[in-house]
């Protein structure tokens, strides 16, 4: 996404309640990616779900249903399903912190050089996947948490198991330059081959 959209996320991240912790740019080993790893872009851990966010930087309009393999962006290129994406993402967490039992939201963060053309649902508060703007993370975020409170009256996590699993996060995050740089070299290559498929 570039240094300026990270810092953007991450201000909006700073807004959020102080029992929510976040993880920026993690990569874990994850066997069933074709490059052996997931690099998530960032992770919200608070005390209702953890949110795995998925950042995006297009220029255009997005188009696709949640069910789609690939959307497009003004009809001009491909893109693989951001929701599929992130869903690797969250089972990659997922496995690596099995003992939780803890509800996943799955969010793809687009600059506002975007428009929506996407499926109305993912832009509700209800879905565990939204499709939302940069500037609308730490609302939606918040929004969801004050839902999910409501419906599930006491937090599934607690502020310990919180840290725990912040602190679990950034044991397994894999730092290695050159690892991920060998990641980002094979996750090119494999959309690359998708595009031209």
């Amino acid at each position: 996404m570039g240094e300026l959209g990270e810092h953007k996320i991450n201000i909006q991240l700073d807004q959020l309640p102080k029992e929510c912790k976040y993880i920026s740019d993690l990569m874990l080993v994850n066997s069933k990616s074709r490059s052996g790893y997931s690099q998530i872009d960032h992770v919200v851990v608070s005390p209702y779900a953890i949110f795995v966010i998925e950042t995006k930087n297009y220029n255009g309009e997005i188009k696709g249903k949640k069910e789609d393999r690939e959307w497009s962006v003004s009809n001009r290129f491909k893109l693989y399903n951001p929701l599929r994406q992130n869903y690797g993402h969250i089972k990659a967490i997922q496995a690596h912190i099995p003992e939780f039992k803890v509800p996943y939201v799955s969010m793809i963060s687009f600059t506002m050089r975007c428009r929506f053309n996407v499926d109305p649902e993912l832009r509700k508060i209800q879905s565990n996947e939204l499709i939302i703007y940069d500037v609308e993370l730490s609302e939606f975020i918040q929004r969801k948490i004050n839902r999910l409170s409501m419906e599930e009256k006491r937090p599934v996590l607690s502020e310990t198991e919180i840290l725990e699993i912040v602190e679990k996060l950034k044991e397994l995050n894999i730092v290695d330059p050159n690892l991920r740089q060998q990641h980002v070299k094979g996750a090119k290559a494999a959309s690359n081959r998708k595009v031209l498929i």
